[in-house]
């Protein structure tokens, strides 16, 4: 009973500070379209949100790097301490990317101060989960270690879950009137998601500070047999090397993209290939990890007792068969041809815009709203530039602009796939953890296990959203295109996985 009030201790320690972490990693996806508008020209729009997912992705390419750096700290000096540190880096970044003027104030200065603290992001995420998901295993039972660390799994998409409830908490609370609330959120609201996370930081240090080190780590401690080359032996050594190249390679590889697919590919395409939403978009994604988030631990308790392989192998193999007609099924829902419209609803509008730079009149909006029986909305908007009086074109946004509210049974369908999407997820994230634990030795495991999680996920993973989005802009005909990179690559992990990955179960790791 001890044992396990001691582990329940070390799991709710190490994951409120990784929740944290994940937190403040993925509000800067979550408010990509935000972002783009804020530290981007705002000419092109599409250029500005490719922009904004390339500095997204620069966090996850520079994760190998902070991998190579904490893991040999962890291995050198203990599991604590150097997730500790990642932890201050993290939360010190995300706290300035809040403070940083925009594009309209500092030019160019802008996009490039957010790059850096961006990476700086990447670099300690590097050395936060291998932390994490060490300092637990090593915490735990050989017979449920799946089941334990399975809990470190679910940080990601709970951070992921947060950062959404803050963003549109946030969104709603700046004035009692809607659109004003959302025009200050989009305007200067979109820092306090950033700055807030400052609080949770302090709360998580103090945490982690009364933390002890792990038994195994105190262990080679006292025998004084720790690594003192963590990089060498675990790169420079042909048996070693193996295992970490098997590793990204029949397992990580695989597991990014399905993540990152499920959700930052899912939220961008409902956003901007189905046009659903700000705040629809949102809670969808919502509701599915609300609902898929408990299978994190039903598949880490299952590869306890079969195996953590065929788990982890099975999700790729559904996602890779099934993403098509999953996000077919999305586009075709939002298809307005086959519906019936309530014409006598329908209503077109004219407005003004009033810009920093030009006066009231000068852009002219015609908005056209078309109501559908299934309780759908369609609005459109057309943007035109009074040049008869001003000239010379300013930064407009699309000169056409469209925008859907889903029906109650479409909007539960949504939920649907992208709990199906995120299902896929929890199969492949949720034994990875007691995998890559099992696969290397203590007095190197940190640096390990950390280099192949972090460059299956944050560059193949991490650059999902990135190269979907980029592949939809060049082949505009096929909006499914985008998932060819996750099929391709997911399948490319599934082959090598299946010939040459081995089925453990309760594996020692106090070698």
């Amino acid at each position: 009973m001890k044992e396990t009030k001691g582990i329940w201790k070390v799991i709710g320690a190490s994951s409120l500070g990784t929740l944290i972490e994940w937190y403040d990693f993925y509000i800067f996806g979550s408010l990509a379209t935000v972002l783009a508008s804020q530290f981007f020209p705002k000419t092109n729009p599409t250029a500005a949100l490719l922009s904004t997912l390339a500095t997204f992705a620069a966090g996850f390419i520079v994760r190998p790097f902070g991998a190579l750096v904490f893991g040999r700290l962890g291995d050198m000096i203990g599991r604590k301490y150097t997730f500790l540190l990642t932890l201050v880096l993290m939360g010190g970044s995300t706290f300035a990317i809040g403070l940083i003027p925009g594009y309209d104030s500092i030019g160019f200065a802008a996009p490039v101060l957010v790059l850096l603290l961006r990476l700086i992001q990447g670099l300690a995420l590097g050395g936060e989960y291998g932390g994490a998901a060490t300092y637990v295993a090593e915490h735990s039972p050989a017979h449920r270690r799946g089941f334990f660390t399975s809990w470190i799994q679910t940080t990601a998409t709970l951070g992921l879950f947060v950062s959404l409830g803050v963003i549109l908490l946030t969104r709603h609370s700046l004035d009692a009137d809607k659109a004003k609330s959302i025009a200050k959120f989009n305007d200067w609201g979109w820092r306090i998601p950033f700055l807030v996370s400052i609080l949770l930081v302090v709360v998580s240090i103090y945490i982690r500070l009364k933390m002890k080190e792990s038994p195994l780590f105190e262990k080679l401690k006292t025998s004084g047999t720790r690594s003192v080359n963590p990089l060498k032996e675990s790169f420079g050594h042909k048996a070693n090397l193996k295992m970490v190249l098997l590793a990204l390679f029949g397992a990580t590889m695989g597991q990014g993209v399905v993540w990152y697919t499920g959700q930052f590919y899912a939220q961008s395409f409902i956003e901007n290939v189905c046009k659903v939403d700000f705040d629809q978009s949102r809670t969808i994604l919502i509701w599915a990890i609300l609902f898929a988030t408990p299978f994190f631990v039903v598949f880490g308790s299952w590869s306890d007792k079969i195996g953590r392989k065929w788990i982890m192998l099975g999700g790729m193999l559904l996602a890779i068969v099934t993403y098509k007609p999953l996000f077919h099924k999305m586009l075709t829902a939002v298809d307005e041809s086959g519906k019936l419209e309530l014409v006598e609803k329908r209503s077109v509008d004219s407005s003004s815009l009033a810009t920093t730079k030009y006066p009231a009149d000068a852009i002219h909006t015609v908005t056209e709203k078309k109501y559908y029986a299934d309780g759908s909305l369609l609005v459109t908007r057309h943007y035109a530039f009074d040049k008869a009086l001003y000239g010379e074109k300013p930064d407009l946004p699309p000169v056409t602009a469209t925008m859907r509210t889903l029906g109650g049974q479409d909007y539960w369908l949504f939920v649907g796939i992208v709990f199906v999407l995120i299902l896929y997820v929890t199969m492949v994230y949720g034994p990875i953890a007691a995998f890559l634990v099992e696969l290397f030795p203590t007095k190197i495991r940190y640096t390990s296990m950390s280099l192949p999680y972090h460059i299956g996920n944050g560059v193949f993973g991490g650059l999902t959203p990135f190269i979907a989005t980029l592949l939809t802009t060049i082949y505009t005909a096929d909006k499914l295109v985008g998932l060819m990179y996750p099929i391709i690559v997911g399948g490319l992990c599934l082959v090598i996985g299946v010939l040459y990955i081995n089925n453990r179960i309760d594996s020692r790791i106090d070698d």
